[in-house]
């Protein structure tokens, strides 16, 4: 039997929200809506999509705070659609917690695009969800636990993906441009140095330096590998 996903959109533009809503409708999806952010976030919480599309302009709260009220009470995936295209605020919003952004104008086929692979991606960490284990660093994925060394680690959202990117290929060189697109979801886009600070905090986070490296190593020209320490 297939399985019909469950989009919620909150978007405030009334035309926008109905033809969005028809469109992705004919994709495939059962679709339902809101028009401001509390009306958006109890629909949420009650009826429990299976992915949010959320517009930043809402007329009684801005959607970058709906997002933390959302990432508080549950994990459904969120991608924001919104015409701020500043580099620097979709990084914040992809750091707090969001899946994938998409810069309006964009048509109803970009959107379903990003829904199915974002629903993939999904579906792919549920099914493999057992832990990824690098020397005394342990994850679960499901769970997005971590600890090292037996004590739990506390990891921003795009920490942990981050993380758990590198873990499930240790050993192997990673470049910046790939974790900009698989971690951050910004193939054309995207500064090298979001990646190198947030190096530096999971560094610090995992009680070492860039200058004594010893679970996360970087390759001088190339990117950057997870590794068990030698013994």
């Amino acid at each position: 039997m297939t399985v019909v996903p469950q989009v919620l959109l909150i978007e405030d533009d009334a035309r926008i929200r109905t033809a969005l809503s028809r469109a992705l409708g004919r994709r495939g999806h059962a679709m339902s809506s809101a028009p401001n952010a509390m009306t958006g976030l109890k629909e949420a919480v009650d009826n429990r999509p299976d992915i949010v599309v959320l517009d930043l302009g809402l007329p009684d709260l801005d959607g970058a705070d709906l997002m933390a009220m959302l990432r508080a009470v549950s994990a459904v995936p969120v991608i924001v659609a919104s015409a701020r295209d500043d580099d620097p605020g979709i990084v914040r919003l992809l750091d707090a917690g969001a899946d994938d952004y998409l810069v309006k104008p964009f048509t109803a086929e970009q959107l379903d695009a990003r829904i199915r692979a974002v629903l993939r991606r999904v579906a792919a960490a549920k099914a493999g969800a057992a832990k990824l284990v690098v020397g005394d660093l342990s994850m679960d994925v499901g769970a997005r636990t971590a600890d090292l060394g037996g004590s739990a680690l506390e990891l921003s959202p795009k920490e942990f993906d981050l993380l758990a990117y590198l873990a499930a290929r240790a050993g192997t060189v990673v470049t910046k441009r790939e974790l900009l697109t698989e971690v951050w979801r910004m193939p054309y886009g995207g500064s090298d140095k979001t990646v190198d600070v947030h190096l530096s905090w999971l560094r610090r986070k995992l009680g070492e330096t860039a200058e004594q490296p010893r679970l996360l190593q970087t390759v001088r020209g190339v990117g950057v590998k997870l590794v068990a320490p030698a013994p």
